[in-house]
């Protein structure tokens, strides 16, 4: 019956994502549908919903503010920009892939997909036009550099709820994330860039009208650097204190201070502010809007990670967690190979991978509780899950087709082929962290 419930439970949310209700009140609903159906009272599913939504934005909300403002700042401060420019002079046309491969990695780090995106598909476009080279042949890197920081690295918000929810630790995460990454970017990257570039597309639409803004002076190259990659720099560099130095000593309390994830980020935005903000010239008026406007922009992130998180509290206050745990075991399914399966079948069917991730966690939670497995392997398996199959009920779907004119056919055999070997190899990276651990 528990098992049952569940299914119908995942089952509606999949139907009210396919009717284009908003995976906020989606969420909720079927979070207290499903709570009063595994046999909580009313009065408990109010308790449960508490719960749920002061555990999940306690550890969150600063996080994802703070990096939203971080990405905002480098966006419009042309940061962003400087670091593409930079990447491409310093390779050269020869070795255009891994400069486009390296730019997309470094601003997918700060930025979330969508904009780290944007900002980089008229650069894409402008390469395209002056060298001649095919489309999907630069494309590919730079989609695949900014979807695998997007699932696997903190401070992204998937990573960052998925640490949230399993009690990971966000440097080990994010270490653990990298080595994953590198070879899983180069493979979908590059390597599928060169497979795709015979695929023929009318590339006189966008040549003629897609040009680089020349207009803005962009910062300096160094600080643009450091400061974006400064949260990712503190956060290593606590884990690295924490592994080798004696436990009080003043470096390794500093460190550790400094690098916690939320402190990493203010210090960042803090330096950000001065530097692209205050010494540039820009008024605290146009600086603070920057921040309203990077607030503003994931208000419904933060609802619906809001929602996911009172689902995964119904879903232990329950029970179900417990049957959740013992249902790996009965069919000898390996923890982690079960957590990426969950995800999956939720992406495939939902479309959305961080709301496929949210709701994978609040399923796979238990097994984490439980012990059995590491619960930094199984937020980058659940990382991994969220990106396959990626089809046409996915946003990032249709910004990859309508962005570079592909029909229908050409986008499942770039980006859907993408994406999918992105979380195949993603899987067998965790399998084999987990065995070399």
């Amino acid at each position: 019956m528990i098992l049952l419930t569940l299914l119908l439970a995942i089952g509606l949310q999949v139907y009210l994502t396919m009717k284009k209700v908003s995976p906020f009140l989606s969420l909720l609903i079927v979070a207290i549908l499903a709570g009063l159906c595994l046999g909580l009272a009313p009065v408990d599913v109010l308790k449960s919903i508490e719960k749920g939504v002061g555990s999940t934005l306690g550890g969150l909300t600063l996080i994802i503010c703070l990096g939203a403002i971080l990405g905002k700042i480098l966006e419009l401060s042309g940061a962003a920009e400087q670091i593409s420019v930079t990447l491409i002079k310093l390779f050269g046309l020869k070795n255009i892939q891994w400069a486009v491969l390296l730019t997309g990695f470094l601003i997918g780090i700060p930025l979330y997909y969508n904009a780290g995106f944007i900002i980089l598909v008229p650069l894409i476009f402008t390469l395209a036009r002056k060298t001649g080279l095919p489309i999907l042949y630069l494309a590919i890197p730079m989609a695949a550099s900014l979807s695998a920081t997007h699932c696997f690295l903190p401070p992204h918000p998937g990573p960052v709820i998925l640490v949230n929810v399993f009690h990971a630790n966000t440097g080990m995460v994010l270490i653990y994330g990298l080595i994953i990454t590198i070879p899983t970017v180069i493979i979908a990257g590059p390597l599928l860039g060169r497979r795709l570039q015979k695929i023929k597309i009318d590339t006189s639409v966008f040549f003629s009208s897609q040009e680089i803004s020349t207009t803005q002076i962009l910062p300096a190259t160094f600080p643009s650097f450091i400061i974006s990659l400064l949260p990712v720099i503190l956060i290593t560099l606590a884990v690295l204190a924490n592994t080798f130095l004696n436990e009080g000593a003043w470096v390794r309390v500093l460190f550790s201070f400094i690098g916690d994830s939320t402190i990493a980020l203010l210090i960042s935005v803090i330096l950000a502010i001065y530097y692209f903000g205050i010494r540039a010239g820009n008024t605290m008026e146009a600086i603070m809007k920057w921040l309203n406007d990077a607030i503003s922009g994931i208000a419904m992130i933060l609802l619906i990670i809001t929602a996911g998180g009172v689902l995964k509290q119904v879903l232990i206050d329950s029970g179900t967690s417990l049957y959740i745990a013992s249902f790996s075991s009965k069919w000898q399914m390996p923890p982690l190979l079960f957590g990426w399966i969950v995800t999956a079948l939720l992406r495939v069917t939902i479309g959305s991978a961080t709301v496929a991730g949210i709701t994978a966690a609040g399923v796979v939670s238990p097994l984490v509780a439980s012990g059995v497995v590491s619960p930094e392997l199984m937020v980058l398996a659940v990382g991994a899950g969220s990106v396959f199959g990626s089809h046409v009920n996915d946003s990032g779907f249709w910004m990859f087709k309508e962005f570079f004119k592909l029909t229908l056919r050409q986008t499942f055999l770039s980006w859907t082929i993408m994406e999918t070997l992105i979380s195949i190899l993603g899987l067998l990276g965790v399998l084999l962290l987990n065995i070399l651990l």
